[in-house]
């Protein structure tokens, strides 16, 4: 399909409208002025007349075509004595249209030229050079200079149009951005929440239904963990609940610890997995942001054996050094499969690298060499000023 081709000569209908109106009125006032004009040109009256009228309708295109139209109307001028009212529009429409500004100095000159060589319709032969020029300058100079004035600020308000919208699709693409950071960030915390606990109750449920029949007084101990952890659960889902209404800045969320760790770690334990815990940190020693990623990265890790590894001998180290703590959760070739049927969303060590990388720290999880599985990161210090 074609487009409409007044489209690219007429920005709105507006213009459309202007530009054709100003073209036949100056077509039909030069006609009329030069028919009923006493000058004496080279040409008789009316054909003066009805070049006046051509001309005068070639201002329609003046936008796209300024100094064509410019140049045509200094010429038809020059020779015929016609076009006062198309050179003053013309004139306008060179400043105001025209892309280059060569070509506007260049043809204003040239027209102050012509108008002081032409006919002289309305000054006598005796009249001064210096005359013709200075009528020259107040026929050409106003409306070159009012043109560019008004061209120049149509330009500025359509560069300050194009920043407003451009910032506008920056702003939108900002609030999209955060929009889908926020939902990614609320899946991470919901996915440390939810499926992390609710994996190691399912552990224990396991294990309850395992020994309800044979052992009364293990499987009591078994459900009060079961309803410890779900508790636990609770009370960090409206925490992070907390958290998307009020803000970070209104974070509820307690700082884990040491007692923290061994408890995570001792909960697994319970569940049947043989794990050990090396700590080489200081209590309380943690900034809260990195202890709550440090708590996250070995449930998460702890999970990920119950899921894949079964009962295989796990190792929880968290050491800290001068400038890093370094966590590392490596667990041994396992002797038998995820006996307990945990599904798996695969976000969990995705989730753990967002954590750690936020931090500024590195992460990495894989195989190791004897069969096992390795989960470590390391997270550095915040400077003391």
């Amino acid at each position: 399909m074609r487009g409409d081709p007044g489209a690219a000569m007429w920005p709105t209908r507006r213009s459309r409208v202007l530009d054709v109106s100003l073209a036949a009125g100056a077509a039909v006032f030069d006609a009329v002025a030069m028919w009923f004009s006493d000058y004496d040109f080279w040409l008789r009256p009316p054909v003066v007349s009805a070049a006046a009228f051509l001309l005068g309708l070639t201002l329609v295109a003046r936008r796209r075509h300024a100094v064509v139209i410019t140049s045509l109307v200094i010429l038809v001028g020059a020779t015929t004595g016609a076009g006062f009212s198309a050179g003053l529009i013309a004139l306008y429409s060179l400043g105001a249209y025209a892309h280059s500004r060569r070509a506007v100095t260049c043809l204003s000159s040239v027209a102050v030229l012509a108008f002081v060589i032409q006919p002289e319709p309305g000054l006598d032969g005796d009249e001064g050079v210096l005359l013709r020029l200075m009528v020259a300058l107040v026929f050409v100079a106003p409306p070159v200079l009012l043109g560019l004035y008004m061209g120049t600020r149509k330009q500025l308000i359509a560069s300050l149009q194009e920043r407003t919208r451009r910032l506008e699709r920056e702003r939108t693409l900002l609030a999209e951005r955060a929009r889908v950071e926020e939902r990614t960030r609320i899946a991470r915390e919901m996915h440390d929440v939810v499926a992390n606990r609710v994996s190691v109750m399912v552990v224990h449920a396991a294990a309850l239904k395992a020994v309800a029949g044979r052992d009364p007084d293990r499987a009591v101990e078994t459900a009060v963990v079961i309803g410890d952890m779900g508790r636990q659960a609770l009370d960090e889902l409206r925490q992070v609940i907390g958290v998307l209404r009020l803000g970070e800045a209104n974070d509820p969320q307690a700082t884990p610890g040491l007692e923290d760790f061994r408890e995570l770690v001792a909960q697994s334990g319970a569940a049947g997995l043989k794990v050990d815990l090396t700590t080489e940190i200081e209590d309380g020693a943690l900034p809260p942001a990195m202890a709550r990623t440090v708590y996250r990265v070995i449930q998460e890790a702890l999970t990920n054996v119950h899921k894949h590894a079964g009962q295989a001998v796990t190792r929880v180290t968290i050491r800290q050094m001068p400038e890093i703590i370094e966590i590392a959760v490596c667990n041994e070739r396992p002797t038998d499969g995820p006996v307990h049927g945990l599904p798996g969303g695969g976000n969990g060590l995705v989730g753990l690298r967002e954590r750690v990388t936020a931090l500024g720290g590195a992460f990495e999880s894989g195989p190791e060499p004897g069969g096992g599985f390795a989960v470590r990161a390391r997270i550095p210090l915040p400077t003391t000023p």
